[in-house]
């Protein structure tokens, strides 16, 4: 069986995509579909940007899932694919929104409203330049949070993308004040990211629980597909627990390790990633090598 994977913020690029909508009417459709229910001109943003919106969160989110489900669309019409094909679906952070819409489990329209609300939350959940976040390259998170527990730093484990990437959250002050103190301790790169705030930490918690209330309004559909959350790591398909798993995943750390380990337990071989650039596939090929993994980014990737 093959899975899939939707990757989350910091995929989008300007321009992204645009092949598909040009060449199929099926992404034309999907984008059409997503644009009513959000009343956002998502491609405008996407394809020219005019107004520097893409890489602001509360647009960066949807339209990178807007991305993702024109692909997605246009991949299973194109090869004539049903969606009972994939055994299993996971995305890294608002991916797994993407991953809930693309295997049914949630509607389009939930999907877009949920997302636009999401991005407009954690865009708004900290005063601007207040909180951050940085990339930590060369030690898993055992060694990092190692780090912080003995010199009990007030940063957090936002992302365990691989056994070499580790995403740090917290004040802006305090990842300046200790970038030397992870350098000195083996840490090959610190990098700090361009993003608006300190997502999957503790500052995300009042945004979380606001998000929460919205997430319980949503209809949730059982079918065959299951799902890996990037709460726990776990497989699961039943809504009532895909739900409560999605309810905490803004405030708390995505474990994107341990959920590909989880995935490989399984015994699946096949991953496609679907969606902006080939972020994923680089982070899996570091967690294991047992997969084959197939990117689908532009058109020439529907020939592979």
């Amino acid at each position: 069986m093959t899975s899939v994977i939707f990757p989350g913020q910091g995929s989008q690029y300007v321009g992204m995509v645009k092949d598909f909508n040009d060449n199929f009417k099926q992404a034309q459709l999907a984008f059409e579909e997503i644009e009513e229910y959000s009343h956002i001109n998502l491609r405008d943003i996407i394809f020219n940007d005019k107004e520097n919106k893409l890489n602001i969160t509360k647009y960066t989110q949807i339209c990178i899932f807007a991305s993702s489900y024109a692909i997605f669309k246009t991949y299973i019409n194109e090869k004539n694919i049903s969606i009972n094909a994939f055994n299993v679906m996971m995305g890294h952070s608002l991916g797994e929104y993407t991953a809930l819409a693309c295997s049914q489990k949630i509607s389009p329209k939930d999907c877009s409203l949920i997302l636009k609300k999401r991005g407009e939350l954690m865009n708004d959940a900290v005063p601007p330049n207040e909180t951050g976040m940085a990339a930590l390259i060369g030690k898993d998170s055992n060694f990092i949070q190692n780090i912080i527990d003995k010199n009990k730093l007030n940063l957090q484990i936002a992302n365990d993308n691989s056994p070499i990437q580790i995403v740090l959250s917290g004040k802006k002050k305090d990842l300046i004040e200790n970038k030397d103190l992870f350098l000195n301790n083996n840490v090959k790169k610190f990098v700090y990211l361009n993003v608006s705030a300190a997502f999957h930490s503790k500052f995300m918690i009042n945004a979380q629980e606001e998000l929460s209330q919205k997430i319980e309004e949503l209809t949730f559909i059982d079918n065959e597909i299951n799902i890996i959350s990037n709460y726990d790591a776990d497989i699961h398909n039943k809504t009532f627990s895909i739900k409560k798993n999605l309810q905490k995943q803004m405030a708390n750390k995505v474990n994107w390790t341990l959920s590909i380990k989880k995935l490989e337990d399984l015994g699946e071989k096949n991953i496609i990633e679907i969606g902006p650039n080939k972020v994923l596939s680089g982070l899996v090929s570091r967690i294991s090598k047992n997969f084959d993994i197939k990117s689908i980014t532009k058109i020439s990737d529907l020939e592979l």
